[in-house]
């Protein structure tokens, strides 16, 4: 099996689907990784293969210790709040504040025993978690099931104020690197990924910047959708400042520019989270707000027509 292997994506929907044959988890809202077990050495590596390791070890080492043999697990890593609910911001802080533990919640099982499971249903590949992941571990679980009526499933993720769910086949094999129709996610929350093209200056008493401007690509152009002025903090400012700088340029990255005054324009290579409200008619976000920068997805992927609706 090739190390490390591109993890299977689903598919946005607009909304929960009923099939026969079909599963529903707890979408999370935290970051995608898969652990690799060899010799009772395991590695985590994030879904663009960036090894992760060293910023998880309390997770890698309660892996080592698991029975059985050699495995490769699919999961993610998140923070839970006070509530239960996973929030990508807060496990943003997780190497700042020693209260933020972070989980791997496990849902698939790409290898178990060093026997690969990649062709096997996902009916077999859940048994094979059930099989390795114990039901209570602090750091370590396996993701939530909920109802298999994809419209009770998604009004308790509503209800619980989770970011939504992911309806599965469960015939379905496992399809490295593809977005596949096997695997549908529908959303509770509007929060996704865009990427970073400038900043505004800064106003009144806030330092750094104002707001950033982001966009989405619709093939090689890369759409102006809206300033993200909130969701700061004076350390997050410093932060994305300090990153933001290296890239700066004088040529505008967005078709076409947007009408934005004392604009600084920067290379297209940063990803941001963010939360929002809705999109206006005009294709531009309705009261943004940060929630962190991503490293394990490239701003190419953040597409126009993969938005979230």
């Amino acid at each position: 099996m090739k190390e490390p292997i591109s993890p299977m994506l689903a598919t946005l929907v607009g909304g929960p689907v009923q099939r026969k044959g079909w599963i529903n988890e707890e979408k999370y809202d935290g970051n995608r990784a898969l652990a690799y077990r060899r010799d009772d050495k395991v590695r985590l590596f994030s879904r663009n293969g960036k090894e992760i390791t060293g910023a998880f070890e309390a997770i890698a080492a309660a892996l080592a210790k698991l029975r059985g043999g050699d495995f490769v697990l699919d999961g993610e890593i998140v923070a839970f709040d006070r509530k239960g609910v996973s929030r990508f911001q807060l496990l943003q802080r997780h190497d700042l504040d020693p209260r933020v533990l972070p989980v791997f919640t496990v849902f698939d099982c790409l290898e178990k025993d060093g026997k690969g499971m990649l062709r096997e249903p996902l009916s077999r590949r859940r048994t094979a978690v059930e099989l390795l992941i114990p039901p209570r571990h602090t750091v370590l679980m396996r993701a939530r099931r909920l109802s298999p009526d994809g419209f009770a499933a998604f009004e308790t993720a509503k209800q619980k104020g989770w970011e939504g769910i992911i309806a599965k086949d469960e015939a379905s094999p496992y399809q490295p690197g593809k977005r596949s129709k096997s695997w549908l996610k529908v959303k509770c929350r509007r929060e996704s990924e865009f990427v970073i093209g400038g900043f505004t200056a800064p106003e009144g008493h806030r330092k750094h910047f104002g707001a950033l401007l982001v966009g989405l690509y619709a093939g090689a152009r890369l759409l102006f959708v809206g300033k993200v002025g909130t969701g700061y903090s004076d350390e997050t400012l410093a932060g994305l400042t300090e990153v933001m700088v290296p890239l700066r340029t004088s040529r505008c990255p967005f078709d076409p520019q947007p009408h934005e005054r004392e604009a600084s324009w920067v290379r297209p290579r940063l990803v941001a989270q963010v939360t929002f409200q809705e999109w206006t008619k005009d294709g531009k976000l309705r009261q943004p707000a940060f929630l962190g920068l991503r490293d394990d997805k490239a701003a190419s992927e953040c597409r126009w027509r993969e938005r979230d609706r």
